[in-house]
């Protein structure tokens, strides 16, 4: 979706449209993308923060869940906790009921943006138990650092999402990180971003998609459009080529660099 800059009414009319239109009624998980309720503006992440006790948002993503039986990884909002900010990954299980939060781990604030000036930077990785697949939460900029992906699949991660608003200019590294930690980790990963105009000459790239543990991109929506893309997961061969594929057991305590 291509969100309406600082106006989480109209966000969260579009979000409701676009799942009444486009979300499958057997849909086991419904993702969005980061900062769906204000837009890629740091400038006004602040205005449209919630308190998690009292959320808005979260009061929506809980209605979506009902209506469609669904879990739901409500990509990202800015919540206030304890007067600080944070730009916070929810997950709610099909009965509406909130069962995790996820800050945000790492703040992108170069080539002009200010992310770090505005929100607080998370503590932990999170990774979150839906029906049994074990689920590793990420935002964005996170995807620039395979160890907390590493992380997640040395705790037995069977899936990784990373909710973004990636912008326009950075085609090559979405396209290869997104496959590499799904490669490196023999992990599905639904990666999803943003799409449209943030403002002037600055874009989302608009590049949603679903990608299995041999790197295989099974599903994506491309071009800017709005709407939902869907996959069905089978993890059973994902185990079976794990078990055949042991590349996380030659992994070394550590690895000491000698300069010579």
């Amino acid at each position: 979706m291509c969100s309406v800059t600082g106006n989480k009414k109209d966000n969260i009319e579009k979000v409701n449209y676009l799942a009444q239109r486009d979300i499958k009624s057997d849909t086991d998980l419904i993702v969005l993308p980061e900062v769906w309720t204000v837009g890629w503006a740091p400038e006004y992440f602040r205005g449209s923060a919630d308190e998690p006790g009292s959320s808005e948002t979260l009061e929506f993503l809980s209605s979506v869940a009902r209506k469609f039986n669904s879990f739901v990884i409500g990509g990202s909002f800015i919540t206030k906790e304890g007067g600080l900010y944070y730009n916070t990954c929810p997950v709610l299980n099909r009965s509406g009921e909130l069962i995790a939060l996820y800050r945000k781990n790492h703040l992108f604030s170069y080539y002009g943006c200010d992310e770090g000036k505005y929100v607080t930077a998370g503590e932990c990785p999170i990774m979150v138990d839906i029906e049994g697949i074990k689920t590793g939460l990420t935002v964005c900029y996170d995807i620039r650092f395979p160890e907390i992906y590493r992380v997640y699949r040395k705790a037995g991660a069977d899936l990784f999402v990373n909710c973004a608003a990636w912008g326009r200019n950075k085609p090559v590294p979405w396209e290869c990180m997104t496959r590499s930690r799904a490669v490196e980790n023999q992990t599905y990963m639904i990666a999803l971003t943003q799409s449209g105009q943030i403002k002037d000459d600055e874009w989302n790239i608009g590049h949603s998609r679903i990608i299995d543990y041999k790197g295989e991109s099974i599903a994506e929506i491309k071009d800017q459009r709005e709407g939902a893309v869907s996959a069905v997961l089978d993890f059973e061969p994902m185990y079976e080529f794990r078990s055949k594929c042991t590349i996380l057991n030659d992994i070394k305590q550590s690895y000491e660099v000698k300069c010579v």
